[in-house]
């Protein structure tokens, strides 16, 4: 495993990180079989650990402090999130900061999420959702300072909206942000644009979040596939994305390496880029943690692949169904 710094924390983090959603979010999640691949993740060096309150109501939170403390001489790094006050997602320009981070919510749910972990502190914690029209209020920005000084937490991000990077640069320009969480991968390179080079010049980690675009770039979705009931995926995935989603994937075989797959190729296109401090596939399987654990090796993809695969980038707008 390679290890990046993760901006001005200093943090020595695996490049590829761990995701947490799936263990708690998505239907047939198994907590012994998430253990398992916990465990094997941390045996093949990944030492920082995506989570959020969201994930099963703080199950997810639980999951992870029962793994930290299982690897006591080992340091891994714990994120987590605060939902929205209001439980909407994502923000909208509509919606009053008092209704989604109040100083009240913002030290109940930091509270929360040390319980659920077992922790009296927590490394990163982070804003679930951010819309840019409340950069300029105190209340957060005292919370923030407020937490840090009584040993709370160790860093603050925020985890910018779906399709929208650059909602979040005036929060980052408060010098109170450590860390930012985007969507980026081979259709989602808008990052690239604004919101990486504002990273790079105030020392902010980027962590890449949805490396696979939920599924696509794993080259496994067809037009005929279906998720069982009650899974997020099949509110994300309704026709008019899945039949696109797939064609776009399609689009990407002819470029795949022999002797790589799809995911492999997705992710070590997310590793090309030095501003990403780390990337967090979820990885509920233990073949999935191998699988993604391996692609930190230090090889490079050939240039000319890197550079077939920026032509694909796919710029999309936010929509009911994109959340």
């Amino acid at each position: 495993m390679i290890y990046r710094r993760f901006g001005r924390t200093g943090w020595q983090v695996s490049e590829v990180g761990y995701g947490m959603w799936g263990m708690a979010g998505w239907t047939e999640s198994d907590d012994k079989q998430s253990a398992k691949s916990l465990d094997l993740a941390v045996e093949n060096g990944v030492n920082f650990f995506d989570t959020a309150w969201g994930y099963g109501e703080g199950h997810s939170e639980e999951l992870l402090g029962e793994l930290i403390r299982r690897h006591p001489k080992t340091k891994l790094y714990a994120a987590s999130k605060i939902p929205p006050k209001n439980f909407n997602w994502p923000a909208k320009p509509e919606y009053k900061f008092e209704d989604s981070y109040p100083t009240n919510h913002i030290i109940e749910y930091t509270e929360k999420t040390l319980t659920n972990l077992g922790m009296e502190r927590i490394d990163l914690m982070q804003f679930h959702t951010w819309d840019d029209g409340w950069s300029s209020r105190d209340e957060w920005q005292r919370a923030i300072e407020d937490l840090k000084k009584a040993g709370k937490i160790g860093a603050m991000g925020i985890s910018v909206n779906r399709w929208e990077p650059e909602n979040g640069i005036e929060a980052l320009k408060t010098g109170l942000i450590d860390a930012v969480q985007v969507i980026y991968n081979v259709f989602d390179q808008n990052p690239e644009d604004v919101l990486f080079p504002l990273c790079e010049e105030l020392d902010i980690a980027v962590i890449a979040r949805v490396p696979f675009d939920e599924g696509t770039l794993t080259g496994n979705l067809t037009k005929e596939t279906t998720f069982p009931e009650g899974d997020w995926r099949g509110t994300y995935f309704v026709p008019e994305n899945l039949n696109s989603s797939v064609d776009h994937a399609d689009a990407l075989r002819p470029l795949i390496p022999e002797g790589m797959t799809m995911a492999e190729m997705a992710l070590r296109f997310i590793l090309e880029n030095k501003t990403v401090g780390t990337t967090i596939p979820g990885m509920r399987k233990e073949r999935n943690v191998l699988a993604n654990t391996a692609t930190s090796d230090g090889k490079r993809l050939p240039k000319e692949l890197v550079e077939e695969l920026q032509k694909h980038r796919w710029v999309r707008k936010p929509t009911e169904w994109s959340q």
